[in-house]
């Protein structure tokens, strides 16, 4: 009898000392973790992850959210053994099926890729990122038709999202439908005056038709708010144009 309430003394004590984590307290180190994040605090984000993920290692969020975060660092093979378990503990939630994507798109595993798009779009036909993520494999593996169907459902499935209508317009571009191309870049920059990227492919379009002195303005307000469309293999690897507008581009460029 003693001993048994000494056990239970000692139980009662532990439990003070060491309460379990409440919902509240599990909310807040979430979001820590999210916050850490959205402000490109990767690093920091990594380590409240990898904390979060101790106490609670079965969250398929907390696994895919932590995904996201080693492949922004560079480690696209944790990412997918990320995602991988977020998938496996829930099978049904779709947002790890695109960040596996992202992630294997990185080390151009194109069709891999591909079919984790095209089983989110199975599941749900109007989700406009995997259909947007497709393109840019369609794009990669030059089947150009295939993405520019695919960008225009994205566009008009999201009507506001502005880069899926530059892509379309750059994959008329690349298919020689200039005239769509340069009706949808005009639209897109009366729209977003600053949108970097409609007016990028609107200095090529514009030069390849012999309208110098626009695509020279053009060309000014580009750089001034990313000089990365200057270069080359970023326009081509990262952000991934099709090779006819970064042609004209670069000879605009080469002739300044």
């Amino acid at each position: 009898m003693k001993n048994f309430l000494f056990i239970s003394i000692f139980l009662s004590l532990f439990l003070r000392i060491n309460p379990v984590l409440s919902l509240e307290d599990r909310e807040v180190l979430f979001k820590d973790a999210l916050s850490a994040s959205s402000i490109g605090q990767f690093e920091i984000s990594l380590d409240k992850w990898n904390q979060y993920l101790e106490k609670f290692p079965n969250d398929a969020a907390a696994l895919s959210n932590r995904g996201n975060v080693k492949l922004v660092l560079g480690d696209p093979k944790g990412a997918i053994k990320d995602q991988n378990n977020a998938i496996n503990l829930d099978g049904n939630e779709l947002d790890p099926y695109i960040n596996r994507g992202i992630a294997k798109e990185s080390l151009g595993l194109w069709l891999d890729a591909k079919d984790d798009y095209s089983f989110v779009i199975s599941r749900d036909k109007d989700n406009f990122s995997a259909m947007y993520n497709l393109a840019n494999v369609e794009g990669s593996l030059n089947n150009w038709e295939n993405a520019r169907e695919l960008y225009d459902n994205a566009a008009k499935t999201n009507p506001g999202f502005a880069m899926a209508r530059s892509s379309l317009a750059l994959a008329d571009y690349e298919l020689g439908n200039f005239n769509k191309s340069e009706q949808e870049l005009r639209k897109l920059i009366r729209r977003y005056p600053t949108f970097v990227d409609a007016r990028a492919a609107l200095t090529a379009l514009t030069w390849s038709k012999g309208n110098y002195g626009e695509a020279e303005s053009n060309w000014v307000a580009v750089i001034e708010l990313d000089p990365r469309y200057a270069e080359e293999d970023w326009l081509l690897e990262v952000r991934r144009w099709p090779p006819a507008p970064v042609r004209d581009l670069m000879k605009f460029i080469a002739l300044k």
